[in-house]
């Protein structure tokens, strides 16, 4: 006789949350897409010498259960604080650790072109993959749009990283535009169309490249048609913007109607963004939208909501991730 097994719920696991004092507002964020996550404090503190004096609220209490922390490495100076932390949470018996690290900075010095140059995204993967086990195994790393897929491998096997995208909220975004049937995805560069044209099979695509003349590298149109069409660029990060604003004269110059841009990872040093703001009501602008996400805090911080930039946030990614 057939016994009918009784539909189990789909439980959720409770995750105690640490975050670095530059992603609060991300983690309360966070916090907010899923009742199952717990905010967690930590006393950011330092000693007359500038070493950080840290103490984990609540230590004794986590001995058992699934602890997180969401760290931001934008701001080179809090890296080894943040480290400390990253270090100590796995040794208090806790059932798993999950790093949430929305940006890997070196990303994009992940190969050497002659010797001495230092690649410093394996440097920055050899520090992560030596965080201690716990209890449950090796570290859960969650990290979005890595700048380069083989990455991966520099990775030890003390870590497992999950590489997550925010494309998905890129295309949610463009589904609410009026111009939604209008949309052409232009990718800067063939290192773009690389990593991102598979989340794209069903819009129409336009490829710049980048060629040499003289002493000059000069951004053209390799394929596709712009005529008509917004046009929106995708990237994983964007730095001074340089190669963006030489993508959308020549997008313009194909004539497109309007052109945003989208980045997961707004680094924007030296307040580059600034070239990007909106001048005044009414003025003629290069970018109709720039998308960022929030995986560069300070930058939110600095940006506000000035036009033309929107932020999406990873905030219900990353609850998802952390029930993974």
């Amino acid at each position: 006789m057939a016994i009918e097994m009784e539909k189990l719920p789909n439980l959720k696991k409770q995750v105690n949350l640490f975050y670095s004092l530059d992603c609060e507002d991300l983690a309360l964020k966070v916090a907010h897409h899923c009742d199952h996550i717990i905010l967690q404090n930590i006393r950011w503190r330092s000693f007359a010498d500038g070493f950080p004096n840290i103490y984990i609220n609540n230590a004794e209490e986590l001995r058992g259960q699934h602890v997180a922390f969401l760290a931001s490495f934008s701001s080179p100076a809090h890296v080894f604080e943040q480290l400390s932390v990253i270090y100590a949470l796995p040794r208090l018996f806790v059932a798993s650790f999950t790093l949430v690290l929305p940006f890997f900075p070196t990303g994009s010095f992940e190969r050497m072109e002659e010797e001495g140059d230092v690649a410093t995204a394996f440097t920055l993967a050899r520090m992560l993959s030596n965080i201690p086990i716990s209890r449950g195994g090796p570290t859960s790393l969650v990290i979005y749009d890595i700048h380069a897929l083989q990455e991966r491998f520099y990775f030890g096997d003390e870590v497992l990283p999950l590489f997550e995208t925010g494309i998905p909220l890129l295309k949610h975004r463009l589904s609410q535009l009026p111009d939604a049937d209008n949309i052409v995805i232009a990718f800067p560069d063939d290192g773009a169309w690389k990593r991102f044209h598979k989340q794209f099979d069903n819009f129409p695509v336009v490829v710049c490249t980048k060629v040499r003349e003289g002493d000059k590298r000069i951004v053209r149109l390799k394929e596709g048609n712009a005529t008509g069409h917004h046009v929106v660029i995708v990237d994983d990060l964007v730095q001074s913007g340089g190669t963006l604003i030489e993508c959308q004269k020549v997008l313009a110059a194909q004539g497109a109607a309007k052109v945003s841009a989208y980045v997961t990872h707004g680094v924007f040093p030296n307040q580059s963004w600034q070239r990007f703001i909106h001048k005044y009501e009414g003025s003629e602008n290069a970018f109709a939208y720039f998308w960022i996400t929030d995986s560069c805090p300070l930058t939110v911080k600095a940006i506000g909501n000035k036009a033309p930039f929107e932020v999406l946030s990873l905030a219900g990614s990353i609850a998802n991730a952390l029930q993974i």
